[in-house]
């Protein structure tokens, strides 16, 4: 690969990865992303189209306050209408009154969007782009061109394609982005085009806009710069239109770590998977396991040999340092585990095992068999912890559970559910009963609320602990009202958070052996 300029980095998550379902940023939210961006050393970020909603509005009037010690903000539009002097279209003028130092316009590349759905003649379209771009200029804006359908355009018509991006040219624009609007070209279709344009205008800044409607956004990045392009546009996380967008924390570590380009974010790069999580939470999305780089389950081992080889020479089984981009390797547990894997697993919590120790084949076994009974250990590490001290060191309990009842009532009309739950318990040692009642909405509410009261009375530590999600699986399914179900549970104690596990025909007793493993790992971590 002949080594390049800089890569700008053009982001556009504010605007075009709103348009994706059910994605939507308030104005301070989008204030707040951006400053995260600006701290990523992102160079452009399109913080929306000014006058399209009240929303992107809001954000130009809250940005204005706002310093970027790097990126630059753009507001985004179109060029100015057919017939009417730019000086006199009113969205040109709002393009100017958001006040950003850089503009993005987008015009038309495709004489079928030219004549069919503009209905102008080409030479008008031409004069559009021109003297947009050549008035936003004389206004002292940086203009960034977007070449709408430019791929699509030029393999129906590659010579008046050419000639929109000549237009923009003459009027100033200091990039001319080349959109796959519709997602649907092929990478050697965007190296063969990308590198035509290039040629024509070898002097002049070329940037790739590309979607993901055939599952290539990131390929045909790459492809782009690859050919010669030297910004890239995309979203985080691939939010966008339809499928989505180019998703840019895919295509900035392949560009540093795997082709070598240099950006001003390259030497970010341990903030990805931290920027990548800030994006989702705002957007009240839940993060994708399985998304490269900045994944969960990126860098996670589950087949003992897998993991055997990754502890020995970790770029055996990983293509790079998860480190890189602030992610971690992951040892899974279950029934593909080995002893490899669970010595690994449990040195990373603090519990020392030795792989050659005879416990380790049953303690092997007892993981087999409790997973093929529906228990869950890759991410209810907590249940893990508790059953290392049980099998390793013999860990007893310092309760035990004589028996827990549950009523639940449902008045018709009122909108009343009460459930109430009886929890029994003697302390290690003691012949006593101990009893607690509580109420919740719920059975497991009750459950865990008069479990709580048992223990706590007695191991206070356990006061601060409350329930922070619960998520329920039926597994085993045909089987009717007897299928397997498992529960997992998150609990906190308001500084630490822990999963633990569950499975049961029996939802309750499902949802109990959980709530257990919760007070037991706590008290356990406590008694170090």
């Amino acid at each position: 690969m002949s080594q390049q300029k800089e890569v700008k980095v053009y982001d556009t998550t504010l605007r075009d990865g709103t348009q994706a379902e059910g994605i939507s940023f308030s104005a301070s939210e989008k204030i707040l992303l951006a400053k995260r961006m600006d701290e990523f050393k992102v160079d452009y970020i399109e913080g929306g189209w000014p006058g399209s909603n009240p929303r992107d509005m809001e954000f130009f009037t809250l940005v204005k306050n706002e310093t970027f010690m790097h990126a630059k903000i753009a507001a985004f539009g179109s060029t100015r209408r057919a017939g009417v002097d730019v000086k006199e279209d009113p969205q040109i003028q709002m393009l100017l009154d958001a006040d950003t130092p850089v503009v993005t316009i987008f015009g038309k590349s495709w004489l079928l969007h030219v004549t069919e759905v503009l209905h102008v003649t080409p030479e008008e379209n031409l004069a559009m782009i021109h003297e947009s771009v050549a008035y936003l200029v004389s206004k002292g804006k940086e203009v960034i061109y977007d070449a709408e359908h430019f791929f699509d355009g030029y393999l129906d018509n590659p010579e008046y394609a050419t000639n929109t991006l000549m237009a923009a040219v003459s009027g100033g624009a200091q990039f001319l982005t080349l959109c796959d609007t519709n997602g649907g070209r092929q990478v050697s279709e965007v190296i063969s085009i990308v590198s035509q344009v290039k040629n024509v205008f070898p002097d002049d800044h070329i940037g790739v806009h590309c979607h993901n409607d055939c599952g290539l956004g990131v390929a045909v990045s790459l492809a782009g710069i690859q050919a010669g392009a030297t910004m890239v546009q995309g979203t985080l996380n691939g939010y966008g239109e339809r499928v989505g967008n180019a998703n840019l924390t895919s295509i900035l570590p392949n560009l540093h770590f795997k082709l070598g380009y240099e950006m001003s974010c390259s030497k970010e790069m341990t903030k990805l998977k931290s920027l990548s999580n800030y994006v989702d939470e705002l957007a009240h999305r839940i993060p994708s396991r399985r998304s490269p780089f900045v994944g969960k389950s990126a860098f996670a081992h589950k087949g003992g040999v897998h993991a055997n080889a990754a502890q020995k020479v970790a770029h055996s089984y990983e293509h790079m340092r998860p480190e890189e981009i602030g992610n971690e390797q992951r040892i899974l547990l279950s029934d593909m585990s080995g002893g490899t894997s669970i010595e690994m697993k449990a040195k990373r919590m603090g519990v020392v095992v030795d792989r050659k120790s005879p416990l380790m084949k049953t303690f092997v076994e007892k993981i087999k068999q409790l997973e093929n009974e529906g228990h869950e250990f890759e991410s209810a590490d907590a249940s893990f912890f508790v059953l290392l001290h049980e099998h390793f060191y013999n860990q007893e309990d310092i309760f035990e559970l004589v028996s827990y009842r549950i009523i639940s009532e449902v008045v018709r009309g009122t909108g009343r559910n009460i459930s109430e739950a009886v929890v029994k318990l003697k302390l290690a040692g003691e012949e006593e009963v101990k009893v607690s009642v509580a109420e919740s909405t719920g059975p497991v509410g009750a459950l865990d609320h008069a479990a709580r009261v048992a223990f706590g009375a007695h191991f206070p530590i356990l006061n601060d602990i409350r329930l922070d999600d619960y998520k329920v699986r039926i597994l085993k399914t045909g089987q009717g009202v007897d299928s397997i179900t498992q529960v997992l549970v998150k609990s906190t104690d308001g500084k630490d958070s822990w999963w633990t596990s569950g499975a049961d025909p029996n939802i309750i007793e499902a949802s109990w052996e959980a709530l257990r493993d919760s007070f037991r790992y706590k008290l356990l971590k406590e008694r170090g």
